[in-house]
């Protein structure tokens, strides 16, 4: 089948690829040799650091206490993606890498009133001890205002909240406040080709109802052309803007669900732009208060900078859950792992809830596969007789035509039968397979034996080999393709996709190797009966009964 020629084209050509991205991987844009450059407003400047380092049973912080910023966020739960014998890094400010967190109060025109204040704190080090811990920065009084910045760690938290006390001792003014997250485009740890996913900005607001991703190369655009072309929703009265990368996100809040208040309810402005040649920044604006004479006033948000784990991005705010970004098949992954969660929980065992979710999933396909199946197998008995037809009808490809129809319509076959139902199935494979990929919660979680980590490669590399020695066997039920060229594809499939999953998360892996089994099972089951009924002359419409073979064989 010519269709079946092309789909294994594009399977090699990808298979290809793939390979040559991983051993010879997309340079990665120049990093800066030294601090980063001032960025413009509404963004602070990045100055030189005076750290405060802050430790929690989930974190460890770094700000920076003549600025204010949060510079620095170690995740202590969490390995570092290249070595396992260091923690996570998430935020930083290193020449090769910034990521970091800032907050600042606005006046009424816009401008920054702590711009080159340098606050002071009364220690360096801070430790947990209890369910909270309060670092208190302060800034020396100007224009009669006394600003105190305070950021609060919780126990067993990846939210912090900082929140600016402002007491007003000369006249009346409005203030604002802003929180940004600002990143260069670095590309995180362990991405290749066909192991990437979508890092950059991103913006949910109940007002679009929307999980929008504006990503770095629309950013470049509009710095470039000095325009601001970039789609995404920028009003909001609720909802979350920051950035992510694969299995960790950072995110200003405008809600949390503990506290119920919204700092955007009466509408905050959100913007998302190239600040510089190596940085980009999203930046929640909220509404102005009035801070009257005499009086006290607060602004506060919260700040969630952490894993993308589905079970506690949901405790937090509204429709957090979507930082696990599925793109289009949200709809197929979504609903996946909330039953691979569910099994989880049941099993005790991330591995073994993956292997129960893919027989639940092929008994929920069976009837669809083993139309595929079936179908397939009618083509195949009728193959000689398709080639017959090609010989004689060499030179006459409308005749050849008119005979392949009258062959398949005495045959009862329809030849995109095997297709379609492969087809339909398309959108939960690949559902299946992002979400595996994005499932935060399979990071350094164990299988058996040697697997002590499902998000990395197999260290022994037996469940690729499996993978490929299960394909290799399913090539070797069907009988070799007539083609010469299909015939060649199909030996050299196995050993193109067992180099490919060389690379691959095991918990990737151990699903497709149980797929192929189960699929290998099916096979061997249709091709049996095949045997039976090519033997004894009965329909492939249905399963023979033991009662009609037992009546034919006696004939």
């Amino acid at each position: 089948m010519d269709f079946k020629r092309m789909l294994w084209a594009m399977i090699l050509s990808l298979a290809i690829m793939m390979t040559w991205q991983h051993f010879f991987p997309t340079p990665q844009p120049n990093q800066p040799t030294k601090s980063p450059v001032s960025t413009t407003h509404p963004i602070a400047t990045l100055s030189e650091t005076s750290p405060i380092t802050v430790q929690t049973d989930t974190v460890q912080a770094v700000i920076d206490e003549k600025s204010g910023d949060l510079r620095g966020l170690t995740l202590l739960k969490y390995d570092a993606t290249e070595d396992k014998t260091k923690n996570f890094v998430l935020f930083d400010d290193k020449p090769q890498h910034t990521y970091i967190a800032q907050s600042q109060l606005i006046d009424a025109n816009g401008n920054n009133i702590l711009k080159n204040i340098t606050f002071t704190a009364a220690q360096k080090s801070y430790m947990l001890n209890g369910d909270k811990v309060e670092v208190r920065l302060n800034a020396p009084a100007q224009n009669g205002l006394q600003i105190s910045k305070i950021y609060t760690f919780t126990q067993g938290s990846y939210l912090v909240n900082v929140r600016f006390d402002v007491q007003n001792q000369g006249t009346a003014t409005k203030l604002g406040s802003n929180y940004a997250i600002v990143r260069d485009n670095h590309t995180p740890e362990g991405q290749g080709f066909f192991m990437h996913s979508y890092t950059g900005p991103v913006v949910y607001t109940p007002d679009a109802d929307e999980f929008q991703k504006v990503t770095f190369s629309d950013l470049d655009d509009d710095f470039k052309t000095g325009k601001d072309t970039a789609e995404y929703q920028r009003k909001a009265t609720g909802g979350y803007a920051g950035m992510i990368q694969h299995y960790f996100a950072a995110t200003w809040l405008a809600q949390t669900h503990d506290t119920g208040s919204n700092i955007c309810e009466t509408g905050c402005n959100i913007n998302i732009k190239k600040q510089s040649d190596t940085l980009y920044s999203v930046v929640l604006n909220t509404p102005m208060k009035d801070v009257a004479a005499g009086s006290t006033q607060s602004f506060s948000a919260n700040l969630y900078a952490g894993p993308q784990t589905t079970s506690i991005l949901n405790k937090v705010a509204p429709k957090l859950d979507l930082l696990k970004d599925y793109g289009r098949v949200h709809i197929f992954a979504a609903p996946l792992f909330w039953l691979l969660n569910k099994l989880h929980s049941f099993i005790g065992n991330w591995g073994w809830a993956i292997v129960f979710l893919t027989l639940i999933v092929k008994a929920i396909l069976f009837p669809l596969n083993q139309k595929a199946y079936k179908s397939m197998a009618k083509m195949r008995t009728v193959a000689p007789k398709m080639e017959a037809l090609k010989k004689q009808y060499a030179n006459d490809q409308m005749g050849m035509q008119q005979a392949m129809i009258k062959l398949y319509k005495d045959e009862q076959i329809n030849p995109l039968g095997g297709c379609l139902p492969m087809l339909i199935q398309m959108p939960i494979f690949i559902g299946l397979y992002w979400m595996i990929f994005l499932s935060v919660e399979l990071r350094q979680a164990p299988w058996l034996g040697w697997i002590t980590d499902l998000s990395r490669a197999d260290p022994f590399y037996i469940l690729p080999i499996l993978m490929a020695a299960t394909m290799w066997f399913q090539t070797k039920l069907s009988p070799p393709p007539s083609d010469p060229m299909q015939a060649q594809m199909m030996k050299i499939m196995p050993l193109m996709f067992s180099i490919m999953f060389f690379f691959f998360p095991a918990g990737l892996v151990l699903y497709y190797v149980v797929n192929n089994l189960l699929t290998i099972a099916q096979q061997w089951y249709i091709n049996r009966s095949l045997n039976l009924t090519a033997a004894n002359g009965i329909v492939l419409d249905k399963e023979p009964s033991k009662t009609e073979v037992k009546k034919t064989k006696k004939k």
